[in-house]
């Protein structure tokens, strides 16, 4: 996967004409609601049951991939910030691309439910360079259930993209890629084997320990959580304390939840040594960004804490 060029003109004039049909931009939740919901599954390029890998792999066309998951949190407790984030993210690649911020970028997207309660609490998508990274974001199923516990199958994805990836970057060069979780819960207190069975396909006999699972995911990726405002629990002090106890300084709280790819390509450049978060600013002045006080207040904490400490670690090709 991640073949082709991202068309900002072509993502646009594709919205324009959904519009102007009268479409609806999450055209497969529209479906899904339609059936029953002992039916309801993920699309096809979204499912996670039984993926073998979901790969970011070097080519000629992109020679030193830049592996970047975004998974977000589609329960009911983030109102209408998934919406948002599926009109900005598409935006990411440019961002990535124009100011040289990561070599060759690829972007996963997903989605995360409530893997008790929810029917559809894992959705997967490959990592793309071109505009099927929009056509994925619309087939994503936007299922507003959870269980009402501040608790969501965010360590389900963990464990997916724990024991899925395969990255040239970390194969050939020994760089991780680069996960965000964007939600606004804790994980649950175990990831149960029964919840891996039944999602992944894969043979669990026994539950995993949170913090296990994120080390694996950790030996892959720096991992990012995002609580962005308008959220139900951006303000718990619970939330905070939860996931700092995980992932240390990239904990990350964003005032825009407009300003979403405009923090993960900052993130992305500063941890990539493309820039430093002042440059990185100016350059949301410079193409009209409204999000750039944001972005600064949530990057603050990285960029005095320095590289090491924002990656939870480097490995030896990092340095």
């Amino acid at each position: 996967m991640g073949a082709g060029q991202w068309d900002t003109s072509t993502f646009t004039a594709a919205a324009a004409a959904r519009r102007a049909r009268g479409q609806d931009d999450f055209g497969y939740t529209s479906r899904m609601r339609g059936v029953p919901r002992d039916q309801r599954t993920a699309a096809p390029d979204l499912e996670a049951f039984g993926a073998t890998a979901r790969e970011a792999r070097d080519s000629a066309e992109h020679p030193r991939s830049t592996p970047i998951a975004v998974l977000f949190d589609v329960t009911g407790s983030m109102g209408q910030v998934p919406m948002t984030l599926q009109r900005r993210l598409p935006d990411l690649l440019g961002l990535l691309t124009r100011g040289g911020y990561a070599q060759d970028p690829q972007i996963l997207v997903g989605a995360i439910g409530d893997d008790v309660f929810d029917a559809v609490p894992l959705q997967v998508g490959q990592f793309e360079s071109d505009n099927r990274i929009d056509a994925q974001l619309r087939d994503i199923y936007l299922e507003r259930g959870g269980g009402g516990d501040g608790k969501e199958g965010y360590a389900l994805a963990a464990h997916f993209l724990a024991t899925r990836a395969r990255l040239d970057s970390l194969e050939r060069r020994g760089r991780k890629g680069y996960c965000f979780l964007i939600g606004d819960e804790a994980n649950k207190d175990r990831l149960f084997a029964s919840s891996i069975r039944k999602f992944v396909g894969d043979r669990a006999f026994r539950d995993l320990d949170v913090r296990e699972v994120y080390r694996r995911l950790e030996e892959k990726f720096h991992v990012y959580f995002v609580v962005p405002n308008l959220t139900a629990y951006y303000d718990a002090p619970w939330l905070e304390e939860h996931w700092r106890d995980l992932l240390g300084e990239r904990f990350l709280k964003l005032d825009d939840p407009d300003a979403v790819c405009d923090l993960i390509a900052l993130t992305v450049g500063m941890m990539e040594d493309a820039i430093t978060l002042e440059e990185g600013l100016a350059d949301l002045g410079t193409i009209g960004s409204t999000g750039a006080a944001a972005v600064g207040k949530a990057l603050a904490g990285l960029a005095t804490t320095g590289r090491d400490a924002a990656t939870g670690g480097l490995l030896p090709a990092d340095l």
